[in-house]
């Protein structure tokens, strides 16, 4: 029952004040469990000018799945990803669920400045008029993807090849004896955090540019490429 929904959980249904009805923030939230603590992380960042895709573990209980689906349907500017991933730790699958995620995005109807990644374990401390403030205080046009020239101690992440493992509910990421190629275009690996901010235009950029295709395939077999997928194209000139 949709009007319980949001008359129980108080979701906010109107822009709180003009600034933020004029900047729109894109979400992908990557869930596999916990409903109740994924309601609680929708509702303390939901307003109804945003956008927000839901990318639900292909692995996750059907019944789990049902009542995302259920709670997403309230929504108009709520959806889940057309695309499912079986998600595991540190492997390429929590990547490409974010790109996923993008793409629907990007041929959304909802026009959108920026874009934020959260999972289902994540809450905000700050409300959407302060992170509106924050990114048009000191990031303008800019992304949030922060890192440093990869360390020594985190060569071997891109050295060998890692495969996914998934059976009978066990999942992981595991190194196999092949050395990798160097990186395409000779691009220089940076590491930093798999969550960030970034604007539209560069979400755009990385689903089109040939360089940005080539990283991707390359850090296909890499260990947890979402630590270094961003912020290398990033640091890329122009």
């Amino acid at each position: 029952n949709c009007s319980m929904v949001l008359k129980t959980l108080h979701f906010i249904t109107r822009p709180l004040s003009d600034e933020e009805g004029n900047f729109s923030l894109a979400y992908i939230i990557t869930i596999h469990k916990e409903l109740e603590m994924f309601v609680k992380l929708l509702r303390a960042i939901y307003m109804p000018q945003n956008i927000y895709c839901i990318h639900v573990d292909e692995k996750s209980p059907k019944d789990y799945r049902a009542a995302v689906q259920n709670i997403v349907n309230c929504f108009e500017n709520i959806f889940i990803s057309s695309k499912r991933e079986n998600v595991v730790y540190a492997g390429f699958s929590r990547l490409q669920a974010d790109i996923n995620c993008m793409r629907d995005l990007v041929n959304s109807k909802i026009q959108w400045n920026y874009v934020i990644n959260l999972c289902g374990q994540d809450y905000p401390i700050k409300t959407n008029k302060d992170i509106i403030q924050y990114i048009k205080s000191k990031w303008n046009g800019k992304n949030m993807t922060p890192g440093v020239v990869q360390p020594l101690h985190m060569k071997h992440r891109t050295q060998v090849s890692y495969r996914e493992y998934v059976h009978s509910g066990m999942s992981y990421v595991y190194p196999t004896k092949n050395t990798k190629a160097k990186p395409p275009y000779n691009l220089t690996i940076y590491f930093g955090s798999a969550y960030y901010i970034l604007t539209k235009e560069f979400v755009e950029f990385t689903l089109t540019d040939e360089r940005a295709k080539d990283l991707l395939e390359w850090s296909r077999d890499t260990y947890s490429p979402d630590e270094h997928y961003w912020v290398t194209l990033n640091r890329l000139n122009g």
